[in-house]
């Protein structure tokens, strides 16, 4: 096997986006400010029908820089507080964590309060691992206020601390300045033209090493290993069919009860790392054990990302045994029940240990990256749309009608669909899914999340214009 140098993250840059994580004492306003910077990036983050709203992931944009913003778990001080200094511990944990995995931090701290012990604690964790770290304020809504007690945070060691009011959105520009200087270069080109990335995703324990150990060993033409791409991983390159395919394992998270938290905090910001550089996801889950929070969880995650997506059920031959033959229809219908916000992603069942049906997964890869780069041209999406509005018209809301005068697909990878319309507020969230649906039904875009845009327009043309 040989080393391809091309991708040694320590010659060429960053190969994925760069990691920013918040840490700080509870009630110092970490998730309010992760919320405010999320806010103001919409146009990169957006709510996934059916998933939950408290994600403390998400893709932010700055300066045309592009980064993973992660808010810590928070700690509960009341649930620790029989508990004497295992609260002091928690938050020792959860700083390790993010220190470890991070390119940089936004230590947070309140400038209401002034200094806290605690605040002191993380502090010694940070300076230890020699992470580039800025020291943020929060709460300076009073920056007369705030002035007497920011004096006192710089003996912490990280410099003049930059005021922010997360409440209301002051400071968090230059907060944001300071964060994109101390990221790492970003590479010109994360993979080599032509080839695609796909990342092994899933909960602990549910075979994604075993799963990438089987495909290499049924499908390998070429491969070569790659260190330096991730933090403890190793990427393996193969063809298939004659293409150069990447997979981006996420295995290797040591379990340690005694550091639990930490743990799981830092295997889901690896995997975070992994979705954000692929172009396909792999989510892995047991089918001995069905769907869980996590694993959709994690499906959110994909398609915030807008990566393609690609549900497996490993493990199918214990599943067998167990619990008879059920049509893998009828899962894939519980599945989808389960996760409809990720209906359009394929499932299909498989075991990586006896190798039965392995061979269903990688003709399914090739269809879903076929899709990823699927063009329909502008006639076709209008002829559609004319048809779709007059058969289902929009509904009125605010005493006014939603209308479209025409629409195009001016992007791939994933595909995205502008609609030119008299006002974008007036379209309702069932309406933009009766247009997906209706995009969907005639063309094959399996496994690919789409991208609907509405753009106002003031004349009104036909539709086909």
């Amino acid at each position: 096997m040989t080393i391809d140098s091309d991708f040694d993250a320590t010659t060429t840059g960053m190969l994925r986006p760069a990691t920013v994580a918040i840490v700080g004492r509870p009630n110092v306003g970490k998730s309010a400010l992760f919320n405010r910077l999320i806010g103001q990036r919409l146009a990169i983050v957006e709510d996934t029908p059916g998933v939950t709203r408290d994600r403390l992931y998400a893709l932010c944009d700055w300066r045309g820089r592009t980064f993973s913003m992660v808010d810590t778990a928070g700690i509960d001080p009341a649930a620790d507080a029989a508990h004497g200094d295992q609260f002091a511990e928690a938050t020792r944990r959860q700083a390790e964590a993010a220190a470890q995995e991070a390119d940089a931090i936004v230590f947070v701290v309140d400038a209401q309060t002034g200094l806290h012990p605690l605040d002191e604690d993380v502090a010694h964790i940070l300076r230890k691992t020699r992470r580039r770290v800025v020291l943020v304020a929060n709460k300076c809504e009073s920056p007369k206020a705030a002035q007497s007690v920011l004096g006192e945070f710089s003996r912490i060691g990280f410099g003049e601390p930059v005021p922010v009011s997360a409440i209301h959105g002051e400071g968090t520009g230059d907060l944001l300045d300071r964060v994109v200087e101390l990221l790492p270069p970003e590479a010109p080109d994360a993979t080599k033209e032509g080839e695609l990335s796909i990342a092994i995703i899933g909960r602990p324990n549910v075979g994604k090493s075993s799963l990438l150990n089987a495909l290499l060993g049924e499908e390998r033409a070429i491969v070569s290993e790659v260190p330096g791409t991730t933090r403890d991983a190793i990427d393996t390159l193969l063809t298939y069919n004659d293409r150069n395919i990447r997979l981006i394992d996420t295995a290797g998270v040591r379990r340690q009860p005694q550091a639990h938290g930490a743990i799981e905090y830092y295997a889901t910001l690896r995997s975070l790392s992994a979705i954000s550089r692929c172009d396909i996801a792999i989510l892995v889950f047991d089918s001995m054990v069905g769907i869980t929070a996590q694993d959709r969880r994690l499906a959110g995650l994909v398609i915030e990302e807008r990566k393609g997506l690609i549900i497996v059920g490993n493990k199918w031959d214990l599943a067998l045994e167990q619990q008879g033959e059920y049509s893998q229809g009828e899962l894939a219908n519980v599945i989808h029940e389960l996760m409809p916000f990720a209906k359009f992603a394929p499932i299909t069942f498989l075991s990586a240990k006896t190798h039965r049906r392995l061979g269903s997964l990688m003709p399914v890869v090739t269809r879903v990256a076929e899709n990823l780069d699927r063009r329909v041209s502008t006639p076709q999406v209008n002829a559609l749309l004319r048809d779709a509005v007059l058969a289902h018209p929009a509904p009125f809301s605010g005493g006014k009608t939603f209308k479209v005068y025409y629409a195009a697909q001016p992007g791939t990878h994933p595909p995205v669909f502008v609609f030119h319309c008299n006002d974008p507020d007036l379209v309702q969230n069932a309406y933009k899914r009766f247009l997906e649906n209706t995009i969907r039904q005639s063309f094959d875009f399996e496994g690919v999340p789409l991208t609907l845009e509405f753009r106002a327009r003031r004349a009104a043309p036909e539709p086909g214009e």
